[in-house]
């Protein structure tokens, strides 16, 4: 078995896992669903089909059929014929998805690496830099969670400095981060939620 964590509520449902299966084994579990002829990369393949065996599994928490996914002219994927907000990510071997019946969800997955330092400069506003320093985890908190308000946000018509701030925070292995997206005069204030392992992190909004 694959998945290492979830939560399911009567209007949510979260879930981890880590791939371990082949191609083959993946595509039997997600049933009808078939990888598109551009995909070729080998993880990038297991991933498409780990997180739709994903969200199959937690649709069935509800007793819901999982008739597959589309997506909006800005890359924001939906899930055919039901109404619910969902959330996708991955970051080989893991894949999470994140589905709510009422309300907009953001959900992001990275590896804690290097390059955090090097991405920091066009990612961060200069507080958040100040507060980060050189601490990869922290970073990578910072960078997950600007991407969960990203898919929140619906479109990808922002900076990251500038309109998707984070308040300073103590790291620990999981704990809860204030952030804001700005959009001109206007400020939509979130609370995320995020865990944190030695490899890995991610962050989705409460």
């Amino acid at each position: 078995m694959a998945l290492l964590d979830q939560e399911i509520s009567e209007t949510r449902a979260w879930g981890l896992w880590k791939i371990e299966e082949t191609e083959t084994m993946l595509g039997q579990r997600a049933g009808t669903s078939t990888i598109p002829e551009e995909i070729r990369h080998p993880e990038k393949r297991l991933e498409h089909q780990a997180v739709r065996v994903l969200i199959h599994y937690l649709l069935q928490q509800w007793g819901v059929g999982f008739k597959g996914l589309t997506k909006n002219e800005h890359g924001k994927p939906f899930l055919k014929n039901l109404n619910f907000h969902i959330s996708l990510s991955h970051s080989f071997p893991f894949v999470t998805a994140i589905i709510d019946k009422e309300k907009t969800v953001g959900i992001d997955l990275e590896h804690i690496r290097p390059k955090m330092i090097n991405i920091a400069p066009r990612m961060l506003h200069d507080l958040e830099r100040s507060d980060a320093g050189s601490n990869l985890a922290k970073l990578c908190l910072y960078w997950c969670a600007k991407e969960a308000m990203l898919k929140i946000h619906g479109k990808k018509d922002l900076t990251f400095s500038k309109n998707l701030l984070i308040e300073p925070f103590n790291v620990q292995d999981t704990g809860q981060l204030i952030g804001r997206i700005i959009v001109g005069d206007k400020e939509t204030r979130l609370t995320l939620h995020y865990q944190l392992t030695d490899t890995f992190a991610f962050v989705y909004n409460l």
